[in-house]
This record gives C-alpha cells, sequence and structure tokens, in this order.
C-alpha cells in the first residue's frame, strides 16, 4: 500500500429518485470533510439516505445537485484509483480462489499477470488470509469471506476505502472480531475511511468522528467526535465516556426520526 491516504470533502449533496409527482427527496443539502487518515462513521435511521450518500461519494451515482470531491478532484464517475468500495454482501465469484477474486479487477484493467499476483498476495496478507489463498467463497466463513471483499477493495492502492455495513450480515461475536482487524488493517494500510452502519456500538469503537443523519429526507443533525485513546479494547464499552457517546448518538437518531 503507497498511496497517501485521500481528503474528502462533500459540499450541498442533494439526492432525488423520481421525477414530478413521484420525486422523492432523499438527501438534501449534506456538507462534510473527511481528513487524510480519518475514520468516520455514518449512522441514522433506515432509509435516511447513508447507502445513497456512499454510493455517490463511489461514483456510481450521480448527485442531483452538489459536489463530491476526492483528493481535491471532483468524482464524476467511479475511480478506483482513488475509491475502493466494500459492501455488505461479499459479493464473491463462486468459481475463483479467494487470491483470484482480489486480482481480478487488477485483471480487468490489463495489469501484468506477475504483478496481479503480488498485489493480491501483498492485499490478502494484509487481511490476514495468507494461508486461505487457494481456498473458494464456499470454503470460507463469512467472516473470511468479508476479509477477502476487503483486500479485494484495497489491491488497487485507492487513498479512500468506502464501505457500506460490511458486518451487518456476521453473528456479534464475528462481527466483533472484524471490528479489531479492521482497526489493525486501517492502521497498517493508512487509509481513508467512511463507514455506514447501523449498530452505534460498532459506530463508537470505529471512528474517530460520527456523523448522524436524520431520517428521510437525510440531512446531517449531529457530528460528534470519538476521543478515546488508540488501540481501541472492548473494556471501554463498559466506560462512562463509551456510553455517553453511544446515548448521544441515540438521542439525535431518535429527535431526528
Amino acid at each position: 500500500m503507497s498511496k497517501a491516504a485521500g481528503s474528502i470533502a462533500v459540499r450541498n449533496v442533494v439526492q432525488v429518485y423520481g421525477a414530478g409527482a413521484d420525486a422523492v427527496l432523499a438527501v438534501d443539502d449534506v456538507s462534510f470533510a473527511v481528513a487524510p487518515g480519518a475514520f468516520t462513521v455514518l449512522v441514522g435511521p433506515s432509509g435516511c439516505g447513508k447507502s445513497s450518500l456512499l454510493l455517490m461519494m463511489a461514483g456510481l451515482r450521480g448527485a442531483r445537485s452538489g459536489t463530491i470531491d476526492i483528493n481535491e478532484r471532483p468524482m464524476t464517475g467511479p475511480d478506483p484509483d482513488r475509491v475502493g468500495v466494500v459492501f455488505q454482501e461479499a459479493s464473491l465469484f463462486p468459481w475463483l480462489t479467494a487470491q483470484a477474486n482480489v486480482q481480478f479487477p487488477l485483471e480487468l484493467r490489463g495489469v501484468p499477470r506477475a504483478e496481479c499476483r503480488a498485489r493480491a498476495m501483498q492485499a490478502l496478507h494484509l487481511v490476514g488470509l495468507e494461508g486461505f489463498t487457494a481456498r473458494y467463497p464456499h470454503e470460507l466463513s463469512g467472516g473470511m469471506k468479508q476479509r477477502v471483499s476487503i483486500a479485494r477493495g484495497l489491491v488497487q492502492d485507492p487513498p479512500v476505502l468506502l464501505m457500506d455495513e460490511p458486518f451487518a450480515a456476521l453473528d456479534e461475536q464475528t462481527r466483533m472480531t472484524m471490528g479489531d482487524e479492521l482497526l489493525r488493517i486501517w492502521s497498517e494500510a493508512k487509509k481513508t475511511v467512511v463507514f455506514v452502519t447501523h449498530s452505534l456500538t460498532e459506530a463508537v469503537y470505529l471512528a474517530d468522528e460520527v456523523i448522524v443523519m436524520s431520517a428521510r429526507p437525510g440531512r446531517i443533525v449531529d457530528r460528534i467526535a470519538v476521543t478515546l485513546p488508540r488501540p481501541r479494547t472492548y473494556d471501554m464499552m463498559g466506560g462512562e465516556v463509551f456510553g455517553h457517546l453511544r446515548d448521544r448518538i441515540w438521542r439525535q437518531i431518535r429527535k431526528a426520526e
């Protein structure tokens, strides 16, 4: 991983679905910035536009108005050199091994075979799967599949990694373990991360800052700095500061519903 962490600037973004009488205002005048190397978490009620916002940041969906800049350049479409994306479902090709799944986006871009293999192996080593490179998806646990997905998001070495509820389908124990693994990967890869979740505990545990959105139309109703020291530990979850931060997020979400 060689590229420096990227900056993000979201300015006055509006998203509308449909037209005329059927038009739905999904995201309304959202603005925020994420500093290079920061770990930012988006939370809010279901349907508040968190995932829509992430898709716009990834260049996978255009905004009705407003701008999104990554590394001081507008996102006008998908750009894997600047942004990697990890979705809730790992979406791996079942006929490809872990290594082949990770190197697939490099192959699409015509990267030489030897370089594809070397970069895929590096990414799999980073996520702790160096011993499972030849395994097929059906031979991997849910957590391992998501590690492969994270490796695929990192293999093109983007300065920004966007993650849309990547651990939502996992059991609680695996989810907590994956949270720790993600923090380790983030610390080593030195990327800027924007992470969407419904779990308030997960949000506080992972984030430098939590951005709270209202119910549709999605607006920012609070930005909460998480000043807990790193590395984070499970013991912090029982502490007064952790509880205060989680309660503040919950009150803001209830108020904004």
